[in-house]
C-alpha cells in the first residue's frame, strides 16, 4: 500500500491487510468520478460487497487517490480541502469527501467564475465544517490560508504535491481511473453496477 503516514486515512474501505487492492482516482469536480464514488463505492463496495459479512469482506480494499484535472479551475480547491479534513478529522474524511461529490456542481467553472480562490475556500471550509462540525470551520480555513513565501502555498501543498507526483508518476490522465493490484483496468466503467462489480471481482479477486 503506497501510501505516505499522513495519508494512511485514504484507505477508506478495507483493512490494510487485504490481500487485493483497489485504487480510485477520481476528481471532486469530475461528474464520471461522482458516480464511481456514490454509486460503485458507497453503494455497491461499501454497501453490499465488502460490507462486514460481505462476499470480499476482508478479501480487498479501497484506497482514493486524488486527481487533481487541472482543466477544471476549482479542482485543486476542493483537493485542499478534502486534505485539511483529513488531518483534523480523519474519521470523517469518506463522509465529506462523499459532501463534495453530492455538492460538486456548486464548483463547476460556471457557478465559481465570479468568485475569488479565497471566497471559494471559505465555501469550501464551510461545507467541511457541516461534516465534521462547526467548531472546526476556522481550523480548516487556517489550514487552507496562504502563508509563508509568496509562493509557497498553504499548509497542505506538501501532501498535494505527494499526490500529484503519485498520479503523474504511475502515468495516470483520467478520472475515473481504477487500479486492481497495481494495474490497471481500463474495462471499469463508472456507470458499473452490482453485476458487472460481483463478477469482476469474482475473476479478479478470488483468492
Amino acid at each position: 500500500m503506497a501510501l505516505q503516514p499522513s495519508l494512511h486515512p485514504l484507505l477508506i474501505l478495507g483493512s490494510p491487510t487485504a490481500p487485493h487492492t483497489l485504487d480510485f482516482f477520481l476528481d471532486f469536480v469530475c461528474p464520471f468520478s461522482k458516480k464511481s464514488a456514490l454509486n460503485a463505492i458507497n453503494g455497491v463496495l461499501r454497501g453490499k460487497l465488502l460490507a462486514p459479512g460481505g462476499p470480499y469482506d476482508g478479501k480487498v480494499k479501497v484506497i482514493l487517490r486524488l486527481q487533481v484535472q487541472p482543466w477544471h479551475v476549482t479542482s485543486m480547491l476542493t483537493h485542499e480541502s478534502a486534505l485539511a479534513v483529513l488531518r483534523l478529522a480523519p474519521e470523517r474524511f469518506w463522509d465529506y469527501a462523499t459532501a463534495l461529490f453530492e455538492h460538486q456542481d456548486e464548483y463547476f467553472d460556471i457557478p465559481t467564475a465570479d468568485l475569488t480562490p479565497t471566497q471559494i475556500r471559505a465555501k469550501l471550509a464551510a461545507l467541511a465544517a457541516s461534516v465534521i462540525g462547526q467548531d472546526k470551520e476556522a481550523a480548516v480555513l487556517d489550514l487552507l490560508a496562504l502563508k509563508g513565501s509568496p509562493n509557497g502555498g498553504n499548509a497542505v501543498t506538501d501532501d498535494l504535491k505527494y499526490l500529484i507526483k503519485f498520479s503523474r508518476q504511475n502515468s495516470i490522465h483520467v478520472s475515473p481511473t481504477v487500479l486492481l493490484n497495481g494495474l490497471v483496468a481500463n474495462e471499469i466503467s463508472s456507470s458499473w453496477g452490482e453485476k458487472e462489480w460481483t463478477d469482476f471481482l469474482a475473476q479478479k479477486a478470488a483468492l
